[in-house]
């Protein structure tokens, strides 16, 4: 009998034993990325199999139904149980707000279908919006997945909040001078942490400088979640283990160096350390600073919870 990932409601309780070990393949900024491009890249086929698929968005250059379309077939030839996929900046029409007030507000609805419609179902993808969502898979592995588009406003892209506004906290821990509109915050206990954006100091730097989200570090270090991946950020590809017993270092340099082992494992057997201090960060944009995909996804062994 076959079994096909669940989303679940997600629960109040962390369950820290037994926990199975379970194949992520992340990747982000994909930007049009098609697998029939003949130019020499890392990202090749066939990609190694993996449990779960995480797509961090920016899809496309500049969205486009067409392009979205071709976004979910070069998702879809990639071999995973279960394929997570959320929207960046670059990904116009799939956010409601933006789109409605500059163009023709059906191309949001018509993107939107793209995306969860037959042609993503058959694809095996599964699109995200903002908020928390609970998966099971078919080796027991459940965890809880915060997911977000929104990163801090930059011209006339898609998904954007003012720099003093914060969207993954409550107004109790929210920074001074900054206010709380976040209507799905990050919860406690999250497993998983996937944004479009970087946090503050953490593999964020770009020619402009700084540029993470200060509020969203807030949250990652109150949640501690095992692993955050994002994107983004072209020029700082990269990982970094977080230990937040440490001081945070605001750098662009990748504590365990800058070589992506792709298609190998990066990182094997990572669980919640006994205090659950450490937080796995990942800047998995394949396009980098000149927009060339020369940049690899990351392949990375989680220990997961077990239902039993």
């Amino acid at each position: 009998m076959s079994h096909s990932p669940t989303e679940t409601k997600p629960s109040t309780e962390t369950i820290m034993s037994p926990t199975v070990v379970t194949r992520f393949i992340v990747m982000s900024d994909t930007h049009n990325f098609e697998f029939n491009d003949t130019s020499p890249q890392p990202l090749t086929q066939p990609t190694p199999r993996a449990d779960v698929l995480l797509h961090c968005g920016d899809l496309t250059q500049l969205g486009g139904i067409s392009d979205f379309k071709k976004a979910i077939k070069m998702l879809g030839s990639i071999d995973a149980e279960l394929k997570l996929v959320i929207a960046g900046n670059h990904d116009m029409e799939l956010d409601a707000s933006s789109w409605a007030s500059l163009e023709d507000p059906e191309v949001h609805v018509d993107a939107v279908n793209v995306m969860t419609g037959s042609l993503a179902q058959e694809a095996g993808v599964t699109y995200l919006t903002e908020g928390t969502h609970t998966f099971t898979l078919s080796n027991g592995a459940n965890f809880t997945i915060y997911t977000s588009p929104w990163t801090p406003e930059y011209n006339d892209f898609a998904f954007g909040y003012e720099h003093n506004h914060d969207r993954f906290n409550n107004p109790f821990l929210t920074s001074a001078a900054v206010a709380s509109t976040a209507p799905n915050p990050i919860l406690e206990n999250t497993h998983i942490v996937m944004t479009h954006g970087p946090p503050k100091g953490i593999l964020e730097r770009c020619p402009q400088g700084s540029v993470g989200c200060p509020n969203l570090l807030t949250a990652i270090q109150r949640v501690k979640p095992l692993m955050h991946c994002f994107g983004h950020i072209h020029e700082s590809h990269g990982f970094k283990m977080v230990d937040w017993n440490e001081t945070l270092e605001h750098d662009n340099q990748n504590s365990q160096g800058s070589v992506n082992p792709y298609p190998e494992l990066l990182l094997a057997h990572h669980s919640k350390s006994a205090n659950g201090e450490k937080t796995l960060s990942i800047n998995a944009a394949i396009t980098t600073d000149t927009n060339k995909f020369e940049n690899a996804p990351w392949i990375i062994d989680l220990d997961l919870p077990c239902r039993a």
